[in-house]
């Protein structure tokens, strides 16, 4: 039988004219396989038209973690692909097609297909391509709104992040220019006093030994003892400010019998000065460090943008994969205020070569969506180890667990359980294209109800 013969008896083009049937014949080329050939590839461009002559081709798709079919073209002139006659070169197959017999095929470059297609009914290709990229636009418009939302939702919660240091910065600095003036005043009515050289080296002596101190762990009751003994001690001398004193000066563990050294030190007259330096330069370090541990806070912060984001570096990079992990949940903190997050990193991980940036979303998605899961409370554990060339990473969550009868759909395209306007606006088919076909790795999920597990496999090397 020839092709054209093939063709009149194809469902698909049996309408078709003899001058359009040469036409198709002379823009593509008949393809024989075998059993077991893998003709295309799920995700990848459909930049071919594969019109089914004889024998049969099962088409599988990744869901979860296997393989499932999801049908078999098993009659002339059924077909798959040249969806990038329609929509442009992004445009993927939907499915992954391997023979199950010897058969043969006819097959058209989806350029040619959409010029056929001009050539034989402009309006059909008009129709077709506005249906499809109409449908595209609107889904597309919707994730980009969603994304945006995410975005801000994303950005609210890092700038509550930075605020809270940001406002501990601004308070210790206003402290610290109180307690410098507290402090000068302090020294000029040590000098006042007529204190000698001697005596103020003394002084400074107690104060140097009571800021060595190791800090006590002690119980609120204990401190508030230890306050009332020293702010009772100072009051009964007839001190001002011996209340506001009293805190600083027992937190830094100031007790009576340091007290007595000092009061025989600086005597009953350079005595008030001299508590008010002490307990000025150490209420000024304390103030210091909390400065320290704000704008180091910051810094960190800083610092997960920047790797979060991957600015100012390669797309494809060689990266230990729990920093990006780290960053990721350093950009969800807020998110995760009431959740216990239980860490489990390979302390041998290898780096591994992949685009930082994308697989970062992937992360933030899996988590924002373990969340979700939650309702905000519940124990999240993240791991990550190595099985033979590729690393496993694993993220739980205590949460309801995925719906039986939605299991087999959470990575199609467009498909969410979420109401608009929630979530990152990354959906899982995004997610599983990022870890898949950008990565040639794989991505499932086990459920149960208190415990679903989302894995991702990375191979070593891209």
């Amino acid at each position: 039988m020839s092709l054209d013969e093939d063709l009149q008896g194809a469902f698909l083009t049996s309408a078709l004219s003899d001058e359009q049937r040469q036409d198709m014949i002379a823009a593509g080329e008949e393809v024989e396989f075998s059993p077991g050939d893998e003709l295309f590839v799920e995700g990848r461009s459909a930049d071919r038209l594969w019109i089914l002559l004889a024998g049969e081709i099962e088409l599988t798709r990744r869901v979860a973690n296997q393989t499932i079919t999801l049908t078999t073209m098993a009659t002339p002139g059924q077909w798959a692909g040249g969806l990038a006659a329609w929509g442009g070169a992004d445009s993927g197959y939907r499915a992954t097609g391997r023979a199950t017999t010897s058969g043969r095929c006819l097959v058209v470059p989806a350029g040619e297909l959409g010029r056929l297609v001009g050539e034989w009914s402009p309006f059909a290709k008009h129709m077709i391509m506005g249906v499809y990229q109409t449908v595209r636009g609107i889904d597309a418009t919707a994730r980009e709104r969603e994304s945006l939302v995410a975005l801000g939702t994303l950005s609210a919660g890092l700038a509550h992040e930075i605020n809270n240091p940001a406002s501990a910065s601004l308070r210790a600095v206003e402290a610290l220019r109180v307690t410098g003036d507290y402090m000068l005043s302090a020294l000029i009515g040590l000098a006042e006093q007529g204190v000698l050289a001697e005596q103020f080296l003394e002084i400074d002596r107690l104060r140097v030994a009571l800021q060595q101190r190791p800090v006590t762990e002690d119980s609120a009751i204990a401190r508030a003892d230890r306050e009332e003994l020293v702010g009772t001690w100072i009051e009964d001398r007839h001190i001002g400010l011996a209340w506001q004193m009293a805190p600083v000066l027992a937190a830094a563990g100031a007790e009576v019998a340091w007290l007595d050294e000092l009061e025989s030190v600086a005597g009953e007259v350079a005595l008030d000065p001299a508590l008010r330096w002490i307990s000025a330069t150490i209420g000024s370090a304390a103030l210091l460090g909390e400065l320290a541990d704000a704008t180091s806070r910051i810094a960190h912060l800083v610092e997960d943008v920047k790797t979060y984001s991957q600015m100012d570096r390669a797309a494809l990079r060689r990266i230990d994969i729990s920093t990006g992990i780290e960053s990721t949940l350093a950009m969800l903190a807020p998110r995760l205020a009431d959740i216990e997050v239980v860490r489990s990193y390979d302390p041998e991980l290898p780096e591994i070569e992949v685009y930082a940036a994308e697989l970062n979303q992937v992360w933030t998605n899996l988590i924002d969506n373990a969340v979700d899961a939650m309702d905000g409370h519940g124990t999240l554990q993240i791991a990550a180890r190595r099985e033979k060339d590729h690393i496993v990473v694993e993220i739980t969550d205590s949460g309801h667990g995925i719906d039986p009868e939605l299991h087999a759909r959470v990575f199609e395209p467009f498909f969410t359980t979420k109401d608009v306007g929630k979530g990152t606006g990354l959906g899982l088919d995004i997610t599983r294209r990022i870890v898949v076909d950008r990565h040639g790795g794989d991505i499932g999920f086990d459920s149960a109800p208190g415990s679903t597990t989302a894995r991702v496999r990375l191979p070593m090397s891209i």
